[in-house]
């Protein structure tokens, strides 16, 4: 692991926010620097242009023929250091020389009697800016006038200074203020930091604070919390299904206890012990039916059962149900009627889903009353397939809808326990239902009791040359 990647995001933050307002710096001093150069010169190129054409104003033609400077003090070069003007003939003949020109070379009169010409030299190591060109007196003579541009340069080395000098200091203010603003920004993750430290398994109730939703800190505060609320959902469960699971260990090795130690505290028969055994096994079974539905709910929670998916008609399936279901009904005088319409295909694991709808239906007749009804209907909503059965049972509280699919809940136990449920047949229903893709549901029936609806994906639309429905009705009751 290298030191950057060790470093802290305010650190990086600070590195990246000064490093790159440095780099904007160096950008944008370099075009203030070129921009007053451009314009500094600009200027120097102007007060050359004003002095051609004083200059030219001071040339004037002789009697005999001669052009003549007629420059007074106030104009004349001469008096000035930093300035000069130079006359030729166009054959190349000095008119005119000021003294501060007389360290400049002659101008090349046959390349610059066509335009002026703006042109930098340098003379005995100082640095002149001329203007070169032609004026009529009388007759063609080639101007050129010169300003010194070391006082220009002094000045654009002072911009320059200025500047650099200026872009460390500006660049170790702007670092220390990254870092207090990275400080200030990141000031809400340590406080959210030192909240969720002191939250543990024993306390998934607490929140963190949110000052702001609609940051990006609050934003982040809030996931958290619905994180917490699932691990805390999660842990409640954990601990509902480990005492529910202990509970229902406990009784049956209670009860092969109690009658073990009850054909052991006497001398019987035969007959007695074989009574005594088959009760035991019969414990054994419960626990073993018990545990292998334990492991098959682990299983499918790990997402480690395979499914073997394909065409499934689910009236069929459902009338399938209903006829290995029916005996149970019969002992209670119940009827079950199936009203399903023809060719509802859904794409599902037959086995997988026929355990669904026979704990459903199972759940139906052991929570009905004897000699009631039990309505069992399978039709198709738009690209759903829809299973729902309506029983006229005790129904189900809407507050125990949410956990009437959990394992071990029982509206009833004792009597859930009497019938040998294990208060898993919904869970398994439920699991089944989702793992082919749909969702099962619990609401209040119309007269009473509860209506369970399977709903699944449709994986055709229905043939509308068919019956729409097909009646069954299995047992009876007077």
């Amino acid at each position: 692991m290298t030191p950057w990647s060790r470093a802290s995001i305010r650190v990086r933050l600070t590195t990246w926010y000064t490093a790159v307002l440095c780099l904007m710096l160096v950008v944008y001093a370099t075009a203030t620097f070129v921009a007053v150069r451009h314009e500094f010169f600009e200027q120097l190129d102007d007060q050359l242009h004003d002095d051609f054409e004083t200059a030219e104003g001071l040339l004037a033609p002789a009697a005999d023929g001669r052009i003549v400077w007629s420059g007074d003090r106030r104009h004349d070069p001469d008096n000035d250091e930093d300035r000069g003007t130079d006359v030729w003939s166009a054959s190349g003949e000095q008119i005119y020389r000021s003294g501060a020109s007389a360290s400049l070379p002659p101008a090349a009169v046959a390349a610059t009697t066509a335009q002026v010409r703006y042109e930098s030299i340098i003379a005995d190591s100082q640095h002149w800016r001329t203007l070169t060109g032609t004026s009529l007196v009388g007759r063609a003579v080639v101007l050129r006038v010169s300003r010194s541009e070391e006082r220009l340069r002094g000045q654009l080395w002072e911009v320059l200074i200025v500047l650099v000098l200026g872009l460390p200091l500006v660049v170790v203010l702007a670092g220390v203020g990254g870092y207090v603003l990275a400080r200030r920004a990141l000031a809400p993750i340590d406080h959210l930091a030192s909240e969720a430290r002191r939250i543990t398994a024993d306390r998934l109730h607490e929140r963190l604070s949110v000052p702001n939703q609609h940051d990006e800190i609050g934003r982040l505060a809030g996931v958290i919390n619905e994180t917490l609320a699932r691990l805390e959902s999660s842990f409640d469960q954990l601990r509902r299904f480990t005492a529910d699971a202990s509970h229902e260990l406990r009784t049956p090795l209670s009860v092969i206890r109690g009658i073990g130690e009850a054909g052991l505290a006497e001398t019987r028969t035969t007959a007695e012990y074989k009574e005594v055994m088959g009760s035991m096994l019969e414990e054994v079974d419960r626990l073993t039916n018990l545990v292998d539905t334990l492991l098959r709910l682990s299983h499918g929670d790990a997402g480690t059962v395979r499914l073997s998916r394909q065409a499934v008609d689910l009236g069929q399936l459902t009338r399938d149900v209903v006829s290995s279901l029916g005996v149970l009904a019969e002992e209670r005088q119940q009827r079950l009627t199936v009203n399903a319409v023809d060719d509802v295909s859904v794409t599902a694991d037959r086995l997988v889903l026929r355990e669904a709808i026979t704990n459903i239906v199972d759940n139906a007749i052991k929570y009905s009353p004897q000699a009631s009804t039990i309505d069992i209907r399978v039709h198709a909503e738009a690209n759903r397939a829809v299973l729902s059965v309506a029983d006229h049972g005790p129904g189900i509280a809407r507050e125990h809808r949410e956990r009437i699919f959990d394992r071990f809940f029982r509206l009833d136990a004792a009597r859930s326990r009497d019938d040998g449920g294990t208060g898993l047949g919904l869970a398994i229903a439920r699991w089944a239902v989702e793992a082919n893709g749909g969702q099962v549901s619990v609401d209040d029936g119309p007269n009473g009791g509860a209506i369970f609806r399977i709903v699944l994906p449709l994986d055709a639309p229905i043939l509308s040359n068919v019956p729409p429905h097909a009646t069954t009705t299995i047992g009876g009751h007077s």
